[in-house]
């Protein structure tokens, strides 16, 4: 038997049997705040049986006081909410069909953060809907409104940052591709956001480099990189971690007057200061990153035909 305690939620919870067709599990104490709320299981009918105390079911606005030995079945879709009755705690013996995502459910419970009045804090509220909402949620406000401000809390929240930039290079996707591939060239093109890079070697997957940059805002950041794709002349791809953790990926495509480039940063700030002030920050870090790309627009083109021109045999200027 698994017990699961939820203190905050004045509950213990002993997990008696888990199958994919059923969960039966005890709810031993007096239930209080964000569980004797009332709530719906889109597709799990629930049997409650009263095996200590007593418990007051209100089923779809009917309220019935099971005593010991009495159960009752809750169909699924019908809005309901279980409250303590009597004195001192009791023991209620809950069997759900099908067993779903419940188990995982009851396990985030008992790690949930909650006030003094049994509820949770507004983030991890908003988890709740999101992960588990399409198989159950409260009666009040409605699911699409619970929803939407989960959805605004958890954007508002985010530590995460996805951007996508596109833009016309004329010069050969070759030249594009070499000089995208090798961040050892970075600060001499994509300046003044590239301080330094410290690579390992040529270009290939799992060829890891450090790399020392800066925005527009007064701070710097140094993160690593491993490259985990590599296809000339069209595709690169590395993680990072570090400062930003995440993933970038540069698509390049021939055109007739040149290449059209298009990269991918999906990043979250590991940095503590940046992790803190994420949500407040979230317009201005969005600025910083659009000013560290107008800078790649300058400079990649005119080096990368530097490039082309080195392999044509000429002389290149660019890197000056």
């Amino acid at each position: 038997m698994t017990e699961l305690e939820l203190a905050g939620l004045g509950v213990r919870i002993e997990i008696r049997r888990s199958t994919e067709d059923l969960l039966e599990f005890d709810v031993v104490g007096r239930a209080r705040g964000f569980l004797a709320q009332e709530h719906v299981h889109v597709g799990q009918s629930e049997r409650l049986e009263v095996i200590e105390g007593m418990l007051r079911l209100v089923l779809d606005g009917d309220e019935r006081v099971l005593r010991e030995g009495e159960a009752m079945e809750v169909p699924a879709g019908v809005p309901h909410r279980q409250l303590p009755a009597g004195d001192g705690d009791g023991r209620v013996r809950v069997q759900v069909r099908p067993a779903g995502r419940t188990r995982e459910f009851l396990e985030r419970l008992a790690g949930l953060r909650v006030n003094r009045w049994g509820y949770p804090r507004i983030l991890d509220g908003a988890e709740l809907i999101r992960d588990f909402g399409a198989e159950g949620h409260a009666t009040r406000p409605s699911p699409r409104v619970q929803r939407a401000f989960a959805a605004l809390v958890l954007r508002l929240a985010s530590r995460e940052y996805s951007f996508v930039d596109e833009w016309e290079v004329a010069a050969p996707p070759e030249a594009v591709f070499r000089t995208i591939a090798d961040a050892r060239t970075y600060p001499l093109w994509w300046r003044p956001v590239y301080l330094g890079v410290d690579a390992e070697g040529e270009p290939r997957v799992g060829t890891q480099s450090r790399q020392h940059f800066k925005g527009r805002l007064p701070y710097h950041l140094r993160t690593r990189s491993r490259i985990t794709r590599v296809e000339p002349p069209h595709v690169i791809a590395a993680d990072v971690d570090g400062d930003l953790r995440g993933h970038g990926e540069w698509t390049l495509t021939a055109t007739d007057t040149g290449t059209h480039v298009r990269f991918d940063w999906n990043v979250s700030a590991d940095r503590p200061l940046l992790r803190a002030l994420s949500p407040l920050l979230r317009p201005a870090l969005r600025w910083n990153h659009a000013w560290a790309i107008a800078r790649a627009r300058e400079g990649l083109e005119p080096f990368a035909r530097s490039v082309a021109a080195v392999a044509r045999g000429g002389t290149s200027t660019a890197a000056g």
